[in-house]
């Protein structure tokens, strides 16, 4: 028999090993999502001719354990010459002949952002400017950054680009992976990373901006609703303070061709001087008068207001439209010769589109003047589009609302209009030559 102490010892055994192997197994058979992952810093380089600007996203908690900087909303003003000092010892550029560059770090902030594997957490955002000395490649370089991967050497860095005009990387909505600085855990020590952007040209970055001026009449629901809510009386006739009528084709034409020409020579006219003579000029002032252009052409379509006219009307309100065009290019910072070379890249991507899209609309706009049904699809366009320019005007004025934001997602459905269009100028074509041979058109009604 096992005498009571030796039962006794046998259990201590037992309970000892077990202690020791439930952690064990715990430790060595979980999987890595088992373990809570933390936030990574992002920095987002922005590549200009003479510099490269970086925003620098980095996570509160491990900024704190790393620099000793504790930061919150109420004392991020007194730290931020200690937050500054710290940046600059730890962002370290080089060319590649070893000199090295300027760091000059902003005003940083405070925010909230989320992580698909982390969830919600506090970050410090900070801009710093990169400047190579004078003459040397700034598409080249050596990044030396140990902001935070230091001290906690669990930690990673995700470096990427997101604006390169030479590059042909212009709309800012994408990024494109530099690599990843963390700790090289058999020496311990931060290894800088070799930058290496290619050669770049302004061929790439001119091919980039027609791209970029033709998607953003494509997504600009404002600005494409504007020019075609003028052309849809263009074939009618006016009198008695009433669409009455129709001009005939050729009239129609001419009218259709001279709307467009002249929107195209306002806002071509205000981009350039915009964009040229760098003027800072605020958003909001112009995004409403948009708004109330395409107000006033809404009226327009269901009561004359300017028959005969439309063309120098265009020409005036396409001067707000160009302003708002040169928001985009205000934003990038570029050089003389890059701005010159945008301006004509930009301006030719808004024109062949805005091309495109007149020459689908025109054989719908000639052959719905010739039907019946005229009058209702006009009122019923003007009123959807003077609908969505009320709530545009509104919300330009301080005012949010639902209607603005609808009509706004209308942009990001561009497939669905450009197959409406088609569609549509099949359907035109198609019933003008079923036509043809048949009796004349039924007579437009007074409206």
């Amino acid at each position: 028999m096992t005498g009571p102490r030796n039962w006794l010892t046998t259990a201590l055994r037992w309970v000892a090993g077990i202690a020791i192997a439930v952690p064990a197994t715990l430790l060595l058979g979980a999987s890595p999502a088992a373990a809570h992952p933390m936030p990574h810093s992002v920095v987002q380089l922005d590549v200009y001719e003479h510099s490269v600007s970086a925003r620098l996203e980095l996570p509160l908690d491990d900024f704190a354990r790393a620099s000793g900087i504790e930061v919150s909303e109420k004392t991020l003003s007194a730290r931020t010459g200690a937050v500054r000092a710290y940046l600059v010892q730890h962002i370290r550029p080089t060319a590649t002949d070893g000199s090295t560059w300027q760091v000059t770090v902003g005003r940083p902030t405070l925010s909230r952002a989320v992580q698909t594997d982390t969830g919600r957490y506090r970050e410090l955002v900070v801009r710093a400017v990169l400047t190579p000395p004078a003459g040397t490649d700034v598409r080249h370089f050596t990044f030396g950054y140990d902001v935070i991967v230091h001290q906690v050497i669990t930690h990673t860095a995700l470096v990427t680009v997101r604006q390169d005009w030479s590059a042909g990387q212009v709309d800012g909505e994408g990024t494109t992976q530099v690599g990843t600085i963390r700790v090289d855990t058999r020496t311990m020590k931060v290894p800088a990373l070799k930058v290496d952007l290619g050669a770049g040209s302004a061929w790439r970055g001119f091919v980039a901006m027609v791209e970029l001026g033709g998607d953003h009449i494509l997504t600009g629901t404002d600005h494409l609703l504007f020019l075609l809510i003028l052309l849809l009386p263009a074939p009618l006739a006016a009198s008695g303070g009433r669409w009455n009528g129709l001009v005939g084709a050729r009239k129609a034409l001419g009218r259709i061709g001279r709307i467009t020409l002249a929107f195209t020579a306002g806002h071509s006219a205000a981009l350039a001087a915009t964009a040229l003579g760098h003027l800072d000029i605020p958003a909001w002032p112009v995004e409403a008068f948009i708004a109330a252009s395409i107000l006033v052409g809404a009226i327009h379509a269901v009561r004359p207001l300017f028959p005969g006219k439309e063309a120098l009307v265009a020409g005036v309100f396409g001067l707000g439209h160009g302003m708002a065009f040169s928001f985009v290019l205000a934003e990038m910072r570029l050089t003389a010769g890059q701005l010159a070379t945008s301006l004509l890249g930009f301006n030719l991507g808004i024109e062949l589109v805005q091309l495109l899209l007149v020459c689908l609309a025109l054989p719908s706009l000639l052959v719905l003047a010739r039907l019946r049904v005229q009058p209702a699809l006009r009122l019923t366009g003007a009123v959807l589009t003077g609908t969505a320019a009320l709530g545009w005007l509104a919300d330009r004025l301080g005012l949010s609302n639902p209607v603005a934001r609808a009509a706004d997602s209308a942009g990001s459905h561009t497939t669905v209009l450009l197959a409406a269009l088609v569609a549509t100028a099949v359907s035109a074509v198609a019933w003008t030559l079923f036509t043809r041979r048949r009796a004349p058109a039924d007579p437009v009604l007074v409206v």
